[in-house]
């Protein structure tokens, strides 16, 4: 049975009395309340301002120069919005010509991929608000955007769930860039992550547009406060000053067992302003004559893949996503395979397990001699390896057979060896030890009083030792930050290290070996080292990440909605038997036959593609963004005019090489409509099976 939206959903929005005053500074058509739900509205002319860039174009995008505030201390809400567009656009693609900006990517190429010398700004209504849900306020933002292409005879609306833990302009790079070239409505939600960060020092929070106020002035307009008392608060500060909560770490809630809601809700709140813009006169638009993708990269990925199995009001269409982040629930009933390699049975491991897990062994393995040309391999740590070694987790007695040996515990984990070259830069970036200590976190439901494995997050300085983050710094936090420390000048402490906190990596020689045991443990539910059962605390801290995990499992149930997955074969964050191999194969045991998931895997890609600027990487890498963009392609073209989707395949590239000379259409071929067999990705006799 279809149950109806007002029967399924009670939603309304509301708007910060304070944001609305701050707005009538925007430019443009200035932000306005929605008289009786406080939708914020803003129109932006596409000359001086647009939905996509910000006004900066495909020159500033690409620019190294970060757009500016005239008062950096009291940045208008409009500068605020510019910065978070310069930078999360930045963070999810390569902004540089040689990586393929502004030839195969940008807001200068059309949507039929034509190269054009416009800057692409992009004409539109954009409107924000924080989601409710069943009478109760959420910290979730959403957003819609409608371009003036909008065409009611040719509806659409593409989902944009932030990629990792960004705020509501997370995936404008991505689902938002393809969507609006289309004339598409966008529909974008925080999902409960973002820069909600909250100055516990100074008792100081986020509105809805990035503005920083105290606390008790926010109240319910605060993007995120810290759910404890003042007095808590209080002696926090006296114990360790100048720390930060931030909304998905600290919200206690767990925001990824509801990130398929936050999508089906902004899809809602999408046909709402098209409603409210355009409807009328006999014109409606519902999902009967609207096309709806489901998109997005990363968690935002995730997020969509989640919301279609969540669907009882068969809302989606379709479905492309890159790289998603998925956590399938593990069957035994199928092995993957890849070229003539051994059948590989322990899949579909959850984030907190692989990640925690890389997280203690890969600042030894980034020293093995086999990784010594890695790209961006800046800290490999032998101390790591002696420690490890001390702590009877590995037994080679030398340095780089120690290293060697942890690298061979990480591939045999189920981490692909395509993955080693790649897996050392993220080290570097804090990549794994920062989604280690903020999943572990948000999985078990911690208060930010707990200081989970005595980690906290906050400023340092040059001597490791924390401080209070610049006054600058913090004023433009939801213009800078990506939600998850190390960010914008935030970093993780060690509040256990020796004599004193310091910032994590510096605080011991071995880069804070304990702390990563502590989050391992946590996720294993014993302690990692000895096995034994951990303490009273960290059981209870481990039951709840458990009981978290299960609520974020994916059921593998499309409900054969048209579906495509694009991941990259080098892709260390989210290695691909843990997730989008795992759930191709799943899928496939739960749907059968009847499995409409069509997935692409990409040679030669990894997940970060701004990574792919980095001397290294620009000559071994490719733009997996440029799959994401096809992938759409081909799910609006089957969905509206029916065109066949190609056969599920494996798509070799051809990295730029020495000297990364400027990528061409060469090394980048098309999905194939007709793979050949050699290239086809198939599930048969309980194997997913994965071509070299």
């Amino acid at each position: 049975m279809v149950v109806s939206k007002a029967a399924r959903f009670s939603i309304r929005f509301f708007a910060t009395a304070s944001a609305l005053a701050l707005a009538a500074t925007m430019t443009n058509t200035p932000a306005a309340a929605d008289a009786d739900e406080g939708v914020l509205h803003t129109h932006y002319d596409g000359v001086t301002n647009d939905l996509l860039t910000a006004g900066l174009g495909k020159t500033g995008l690409g620019s190294a120069t970060q757009p500016g505030f005239a008062d950096p201390l009291h940045p208008t809400a409009e500068e605020l919005r510019r910065s978070a567009i310069y930078n999360n656009y930045r963070a999810l693609v390569d902004p540089t010509p040689g990586g393929g900006y502004g030839l195969l990517y940008g807001p200068n190429v059309t949507a039929n991929g034509t190269v054009t010398s416009s800057e692409g700004l992009i004409a539109g209504d954009e409107y924000i608000a924080f989601e409710k849900h069943a009478g109760e306020r959420s910290r979730v933002t959403m957003m819609v955007q409608i371009p003036d292409s909008f065409s009611p005879s040719a509806a659409c609306i593409i989902t944009a769930p932030s990629s990792g833990s960004r705020g509501v302009y997370g995936a404008i790079a991505t689902a938002g860039e393809w969507g609006l070239k289309h004339g598409c409505a966008v529909a974008y939600t925080d999902k409960g992550t973002g820069t909600g960060a909250d100055d516990l020092q100074n008792n100081t929070v986020d509105l809805i547009q990035g503005q920083r106020v105290d606390a008790a002035q926010a109240g319910d307009d605060s993007n995120f406060t810290a759910p404890i008392s003042d007095q808590a608060r209080a002696a926090f500060n006296t114990a360790t000053p100048n720390r930060f909560a931030f909304k998905q770490a600290h919200s206690q809630q767990n925001p990824e067992s509801e990130w398929g809601q936050n999508v089906l809700r902004s899809i809602k709140f999408a046909f709402k302003m098209l409603n409210e813009k355009l409807g009328g006169h006999g014109v409606h638009f519902d999902k009967h004559n609207t096309i709806v993708i489901a998109s997005s990269v990363s968690n935002g990925g995730g997020a969509s893949a989640r919301a279609v199995e969540q669907d009882e009001e068969h809302l989606i269409d379709g479905v492309a996503v890159g790289e998603p982040n998925v956590n399938p629930k593990f069957t035994s009933k199928f092995t993957i395979v890849q070229g003539n390699g051994t059948p590989f049975a322990a899949h579909s491991k959850p984030l907190i397990d692989y990640t925690t897990f890389i997280n203690v062994f890969q600042g030894c393995a980034s020293a093995a001699s086999a990784n010594a040309g890695a790209p961006f391999n800046l800290v490999p740590s032998p101390a790591r390896c002696a420690s490890l070694h001390a702590k009877g987790l590995l037994t080679s007695t030398t340095p780089d057979g120690q290293a060697t040996e942890a690298q061979a515990i990480l591939n045999n984990f189920g981490i692909q060896v395509e993955q080693n070259i790649v897996a050392p830069g993220y080290w570097t970036g804090n990549v794994h030890q920062a989604i280690a200590v903020t999943y572990a976190n948000s999985y078990g439901r911690a208060s930010v009083l707990d200081n989970l494995c005595n980690y906290s997050f906050g400023a340092t300085d040059t001597s490791a030792n924390p401080v209070a983050l610049s006054a600058t710094s913090e004023a433009v936090l939801f213009g800078t930050s990506n939600g998850i420390p190390p960010t914008s000048g935030i970093n993780l402490i060690n509040n256990a290290a020796p004599s004193s906190p310091k910032e994590s990596r510096a605080s011991t020689p071995d880069q804070n070996l304990d702390g990563a045991l502590c989050l391992r443990s946590l996720a294993l539910g014993r302690d990692a080292v000895t096995g034994a059962p951990l303490a009273p605390t960290a059981a209870r801290q481990a039951e709840e990440i458990r009981e978290s995990v299960e609520d974020i499992e994916a059921s593998g149930n499309l409900h054969r909605i048209p579906s495509i997955f694009v991941a990259g074969r080098n892709d260390a964050i989210l290695p691909l038997n843990f997730a989008s191999r795992a759930y191709f194969g799943l899928n496939n045991i739960v749907e059968g036959s009847q499995s409409p998931l069509h997935y692409y895997e990409v040679t030669n890609a990894q997940h970060l593609d701004s990574f792919n600027q980095l001397p290294g990487y620009n000559a071994l890498l490719i733009p997996l963004h440029r799959y994401f963009i096809q992938a759409m392609d081909l799910m609006y073209d089957h969905l509206r005019n029916g065109r066949p989707l190609p056969l599920s395949q494996v798509v070799h590239t051809t990295p730029r090489g020495p000297g990364a000379p400027t990528i061409t259409a060469a090394n980048v071929p098309a999905i194939a409509d007709s793979p050949a067999a050699s290239v086809q990705i198939t599930f048969a006799g309980g194997q997913v099976r994965i071509p070299d």
